[in-house]
């Protein structure tokens, strides 16, 4: 078919207009002919720029192809407002009343550890972007749920190596106290077996951290690890500047990244991040992917909307391979797990527990020739790096 890929909904949707609201515009006879694909993301506060990136990653791809698998499509897009209520609300009418065939995202393992049992209890497809815990990697593994991300731990892993590789003694850990700041912990603590100055969990969503740093400044620590997505990210950079700790080397993920570095500039550059992608990263399927996001959105893209981008590739290799057949879902299944797309990343496969099979990269915050500020690869840490909870998952 040659029909455009179309939006039923708004970017952003409100409580009160739901996704049922545009169910009207394609009857329910016609669902066997359509791929229908609901996208949850938080698109609304101050974490609205990761969730934003993610959606506009899976829509240039999908604007790309037209037709996603060579089938009719039709994208749901729904804002999960961060509250992990409101996302399994959402996650039900996806499935329920939209009858979908694919749930893509979410961007927080709140809303994740939400919306994972309404969705893939009913035999529907889950693919996260970005949250990817330690519970769905291992025990609770389901045969409906794979991430084109990561483990949660594993970027924090690449931190915990450099902070071995330099010998530091004494480092100070601050992460938000819920399962993703849990979960960077514990990846930076397997890799890192010196000392701690520290270890504070902030709430969700703080913004202000000057209790904490000066804590910092008390204590001097030989290094500062921590884990702070989007606005928290933006402010405890600036703040770390202002507070006058640049000496103190600071240790990231998802903290200093293309969706904070518009905002901290140079503030920010040097820092170190560990990821398992960077826009620099040479091969043509990343130069394509970034060339075309950067015409379409003015922005450089971040791992949020390149793992997004791959999702749509995902789901468009897989349905291909089934012939556009979605009542297989065995058959959907396996066409998922070949993976058979060019990730911009490079190497990309999953293991027996649905997360990739990857590698990983301490990356370092610059100013890019292009006047944009974004992540370049320093070093490769870690090679097809499978996560440290795949040999829990019952699916071997």
């Amino acid at each position: 078919m040659t029909t455009k890929t179309r939006l039923l909904a708004s970017t952003v949707l409100t409580l009160g207009l739901s996704a049922q609201a545009f169910a009207q515009d394609v009857p329910a006879s016609a669902n066997d002919d359509v791929l229908k694909i609901g996208l949850v993301y938080t698109l609304s506060g101050p974490p609205a720029a990761l969730g934003v990136q993610a959606k506009n990653g899976f829509m240039l791809a999908a604007e790309k192809m037209g037709d996603i698998g060579g089938m009719k499509t039709e994208i749901v897009v729904v804002d999960d407002e961060g509250r992990p209520d409101l996302a399994a609300d959402k996650a039900r009418e996806l499935v329920q009343r939209e009858n979908v065939d694919f749930v893509v995202g979410p961007i927080f393992s709140n809303i994740l550890m939400a919306i994972h049992q309404p969705v893939t209890s009913s035999g529907n497809i889950l693919i996260s972007t970005n949250a990817g815990t330690s519970n769905f990697a291992g025990a609770e593994c389901s045969p409906n749920f794979f991430t084109t991300s990561y483990q949660n731990d594993q970027n924090h892993e690449v931190m915990g190596a450099y902070a071995q590789q330099q010998g530091y003694q004494n480092v100070f850990l601050m992460v938000p106290n819920y399962q993703a700041g849990k979960d960077s912990v514990a990846g930076f603590k397997n890799s890192y077996k010196g000392g701690l100055a520290g270890e504070v969990y902030t709430e969700l969503g703080q913004l202000d951290f000057n209790s904490e740093l000066a804590q910092i400044a008390a204590f001097q620590p030989d290094a500062v690890f921590t884990f702070m997505p989007g606005g928290m990210g933006v402010n405890l950079v600036k703040q770390y500047a202002q507070a006058g700790l640049s000496g103190i080397p600071f240790l990231s993920a998802f903290t200093v990244d293309e969706t904070t570095l518009p905002a901290t500039q140079d503030a920010a550059v040097g820092m170190l991040g560990g990821a398992n992608w960077a826009p620099d990263m040479d091969n043509e399927a990343n130069k394509t992917f970034v060339a075309d996001y950067i015409e379409k959105y003015e922005a450089v893209p971040g791992t949020y909307a390149m793992q997004a981008y791959d999702a749509a590739q995902l789901i468009d290799s897989a349905v291909k391979k089934v012939g556009g057949d979605l009542t297989d879902r065995d058959a959907l299944r396996a066409a998922i797990k070949e993976a058979d797309f060019d990730s911009p990343r490079g190497d990309f496969s999953f293991g027996a527990n649905n997360y990739p099979i990857q590698d990983f990269y301490l990356v370092e915050a610059v100013k890019r020739d292009d006047g944009y500020y974004g992540t370049s690869v320093k070093e490769k840490i870690f090679d097809d790096y499978v996560d440290n909870y795949a040999a829990d998952c019952a699916m071997q």
